[in-house]
């Protein structure tokens, strides 16, 4: 891991390949584009690890960041998707980097938002990995709520076995127990304060779906068929937003496609980086 200050916090972050060639002789250069991967709540940057040797053996350059709060990255004092989306810039700013892919899973998918928001002429493309643009529900907010109580009354380790099962799809959880345990072992080493203040950033977010529909650039969607986190309504409709959009609707996918179905996302990301790099070429 590397790390850099953000507002006083350590930010951890990881970055491996070389950069993906920008132009028709095939060469690529220092501070030329990136695949950003950002995780979702209770998860850190080691959820991407078989899609990060995919994306390297196919040639990119991949930087993978721990979220504020989550892996090796301290939590702030005060936590926002904006907080996040600025220690995001903040990492790609110490490796002068001005054009990027950025994926995010779920809450990493809420940042990505926040910083495409204020950094759209960084973003050569956008993905969107069980993830959504809209607003928490009313009884959304009242589950986060009820969530950091929990946390704080009974722990975050116990909240963290709770959650994370139900992730998967039935099946895949009750045939992986091992996957499921790694991460709640993970999970579990977080403080306490990252996993609150991810469950406030997220009830405070605004909806970016106007964003979606003025984007400039390319959005992937990667949505799991059996995703208990996100309502069926919002994965679909959110699709019909941007002018350029990659669909991949998973079956018996949960929440976590990198890990329920790792060869079809892989295989999702890496055409759509190609893709969006292809842009960029003359002629």
């Amino acid at each position: 891991m590397k790390y850099v200050k953000f507002q006083e916090r350590q930010m951890a972050f990881e970055i491996q390949g070389k950069p993906a060639p920008m132009t028709n002789s095939g060469r690529g250069k220092p501070g030329g584009p990136a695949i950003v991967l950002l995780h979702g709540f209770c998860e850190d940057s080691s959820v991407w690890n078989d899609l990060i040797t995919e994306l390297v053996g196919a040639r990119f350059r991949v930087v993978c960041i721990d979220l504020p709060g989550f892996g090796q990255s301290e939590a702030p004092g005060q936590a926002s998707i904006e907080y996040y989306a600025e220690a995001v810039h903040a990492v790609l700013s110490q490796l002068k980097l001005e054009k990027v892919i950025l994926i995010g899973h779920s809450m990493g998918g809420y940042t990505a938002l926040a910083f495409a928001e204020k950094y759209p002429g960084m973003l050569l493309g956008l993905g969107m990995f069980h993830s959504h643009p809209y607003a928490d529900s009313e009884e959304k907010k009242e589950a986060r709520c009820r969530s950091i109580q929990f946390v704080k009354d009974q722990g975050h380790v116990v909240f963290v076995k709770q959650l994370i099962p139900g992730l998967f799809a039935p099946a895949f959880a009750k045939s992986q127990s091992f996957t499921l345990s790694r991460l709640i072992h993970a999970a579990s080493t977080y403080p306490a304060a990252g996993i609150i203040g991810g469950l406030e950033a997220m009830i405070a977010r605004p909806a970016r779906s106007a964003l979606l529909a003025s984007a400039l650039y390319p959005v992937l969607f990667i949505i799991g068929e059996e995703d208990q986190a996100i309502p069926a309504d919002q994965r679909l409709s959110q699709t019909l937003l941007p002018c350029v959009a990659s669909v991949h609707v998973l079956e018996r996918v949960g929440h976590m496609g990198m890990l329920e179905a790792p060869k079809r996302t892989q295989q999702a990301v890496r055409e759509f980086a190609q893709f969006c790099i292809a842009q960029t070429k003359p002629g």
